[in-house]
């Protein structure tokens, strides 16, 4: 997809040359700054009933008589904010996906300006609409012909309207990656197809490097706990390390651990039947980092980054895991298994401790990991853990900027009590309540030797029902994390 902007001449929107002309509309009157032909269409398209100034209202219009554009759509944005103008993008472009257009013009009167912010989400909005999973499935429908966006901005703005455009690409394609990965189903997307996916970004990109570390490797550093979790299963473990080199090579990375488990049957402690096919979406976290390595790929900013990918399946077998069994972590410290569903903890831990040797500014997991956390928020907001109030408030403000939301959990030492257990340094779940917070204060055993939080998506990885299908986030989260560390640099 062509991003561009450009500034329109005499006339305005009203005579640039598009197949489609977008008018994203604010407010609860027709702005009078339109091209009169425009106040003019959608004061008829208000009084048909055809349109309302209401958030997420679209209207196809067709050709409007002084207008270039042979097909005006009109949207309104429920709110000046970038999010609200992308919601308003998104109707309006599903009234053209089945169009002949393929050069589409956007322009905003009465909602969020065309700065960065919204240029940015001009991309997210059309490139997620863009998207069609074909991998498994042939008969998936045709692109549709839409192949260019024009933003049209004033004066001035331009060029920070271009950087947005620019910055949005670069997140899109990460996203994509991302949703392409978790959208397979498990007998395609193996540990071993996400080592060979970290192996293409390690080909194709300046300044990356991976490495994959077979079973006999992780053995050998003592990866107790990730290796009980793949035990049961046929398909060979990975654990996956990528290297983005953007900074000195004095400057601490951030790193980036992402839950990699291909299918969750949930081991011995076997889930229930209904909506299992849905566990192909347990690697949304090592999705994430993949999204996110492919994002540094091709916006090259100024910031060191690992990611982390304990990759593996979760089977039941008679070779896997039984509950009350004890390991050993690479930490040391002992697990006594008591659900061998709560395996994600599990692959965690051990990439937590193989963390320390990176020294890193940050560490941040990223993991599809409790049903709890679902329950607790939702689908719109990723539950955020942290016990470092200064990394929790720059994940959140990242959330806020990408448009990918995330809400800020506790981390009592309360919470702490229920992992206790005779015969081992921890359990590896605790009791029915707070499950989402439990599950973190796990982690948060194996975090103390630096600044760490934990990313639970389980309710924003993926979406179920009619629109079943991997989303790609939190990669904008962590790209406008990344992004701001690397510009405070």
């Amino acid at each position: 997809m062509d991003f561009k902007t450009l500034v329109p001449g005499a006339g305005g929107a009203a005579a640039v040359a598009a197949d489609a002309l977008l008018v994203v509309i604010g407010g609860d009157t027709v702005p009078a700054a339109l091209p009169k032909a425009l106040v003019t269409a959608c004061q008829h398209a208000l009084k048909s009933g055809d349109f309302a100034l209401k958030g997420g209202r679209a209207a196809y219009l067709g050709a409007v008589a002084g207008v270039k554009a042979p097909r005006v759509v009109l949207a309104h944005a429920a709110d000046a904010t970038p999010v609200g103008f992308r919601k308003a993008v998104a109707a309006g472009i599903a009234l053209l996906k089945v169009g002949g257009a393929a050069h589409l013009a956007v322009t905003t009167a009465g909602a969020a300006e065309p700065d960065a912010a919204v240029a940015e989400a001009l991309v997210a909005a059309v490139t997620e609409s863009a998207y069609i999973y074909r991998s498994t499935k042939p008969s998936a429908p045709p692109a549709g012909r839409l192949n260019a966006v024009t933003l049209l901005v004033p004066k001035g703005q331009a060029a920070a309207a271009d950087l947005g455009l620019r910055q949005g690409a670069g997140i899109a394609a990460g996203v994509d990656l991302a949703r392409e990965c978790a959208n397979m189903p498990a007998n395609h997307c193996t540990p071993g197809h996400l080592a060979a996916e970290a192996k293409k970004l390690g080909k194709a990109a300046a300044r990356m490097k991976v490495e994959v570390l077979e079973r006999k490797d992780c053995l050998k550093l003592g990866m107790g706990s990730f290796m009980a979790v793949a035990q049961g299963s046929d398909e060979p473990p990975k654990f996956i390390v990528l290297r983005y080199s953007g900074a000195a090579k004095s400057q601490a990375p951030v790193v980036l651990v992402g839950k990699g488990v291909t299918f969750d049957t949930g081991g011995i402690s076997l889930k229930p039947g209904g909506e299992m096919d849905e566990m192909k979406f347990d690697m949304g976290g090592a999705a994430s980092v993949l999204g996110a390595f492919r994002a540094l790929a091709e916006l090259q900013p100024t910031i060191n980054v690992v990611g982390l990918i304990p990759a593996t399946e979760n089977m039941p077998s008679g070779r896997a895991v039984k509950p009350g069994d004890v390991v050993t972590s690479m930490s040391g410290q002992t697990i006594e298994i008591l659900n061998t569903d709560a395996e994600g903890r599990l692959i965690l831990c051990d990439a937590l401790t193989y963390a320390e040797r990176f020294k890193p500014a940050a560490v941040v997991d990223i993991a599809t990991l409790t049903g709890a956390c679902v329950v607790a928020l939702g689908r719109v907001r990723s539950g955020l853990f942290s016990p470092d109030d200064a990394l929790a408030n720059e994940l959140l403000a990242a959330g806020e900027q990408g448009g990918d939301l995330a809400w800020r959990m506790p981390l009592d030492a309360e919470y702490d009590e229920g992992l206790k257990s005779n015969f081992a340094d921890m359990a590896n779940i605790a009791g029915r309540y707070g499950g989402a917070v439990t599950a973190a204060m796990f982690l948060k055993r194996f975090a103390g030797k630096f600044t760490w939080a934990h990313l639970d998506i389980a309710g924003t990885a993926w979406n179920s029902g009619a629109a079943k299908g991997a989303t790609g986030r939190p990669v904008p989260l962590l790209m406008h994390f990344l992004l701001a560390r690397a510009g405070a640099r």
